[in-house]
C-alpha cells in the first residue's frame, strides 16, 4: 500500500504544481480550491506512504514524480519547450527514482 500512496501523492503534487502555474496572474476560487485540495491530499498520501516506506526512498521519489510531472504538464498544457537537455534531465530523474525503488524491494 505504501507504493500506491506514494504514486498518488506524486500525481497530486503534479496537479497542484499545474494549478499553481495556471493561477499565475489570475486567481480563481475554483482553481484555488483545487490547488489547496491537491496540496493537502499530496501531503496526506505522502504521510500514509511513510508508514510503509523509508523517508530516504519515499521523499526523493515523491519529488521526482512531481518534477517529471511538472515537465510533462509544462510541455503539454503550457507550451513550454522540452529541449534535449530537459529530456536528458528527466531521464536521469527517472533512472534515479528506479534505482531508489529497487533498493527498497
Amino acid at each position: 500500500m505504501g507504493w500506491l500512496f506514494l504514486i498518488i501523492a506524486g500525481l497530486l503534487e503534479t496537479a497542484w504544481a499545474g494549478l499553481l502555474k495556471s493561477m499565475a496572474g489570475e486567481w480563481s476560487l475554483g482553481r484555488g480550491a483545487g490547488f489547496a485540495a491537491a496540496l493537502v491530499g499530496s501531503m496526506w498520501c505522502l504521510g500514509l506512504a511513510l508508514k510503509h516506506l523509508p523517508i530516504s526512498i519515499a521523499y526523493p521519489i515523491w519529488t521526482g514524480i512531481g518534477s517529471v510531472g511538472a515537465v510533462v504538464l509544462g510541455a503539454t498544457l503550457f507550451g513550454e519547450t522540452a529541449s534535449w537537455r530537459v529530456l536528458a534531465g528527466v531521464s536521469l530523474l527517472i533512472a534515479g527514482m528506479a534505482l531508489l525503488a529497487s533498493d527498497s524491494v
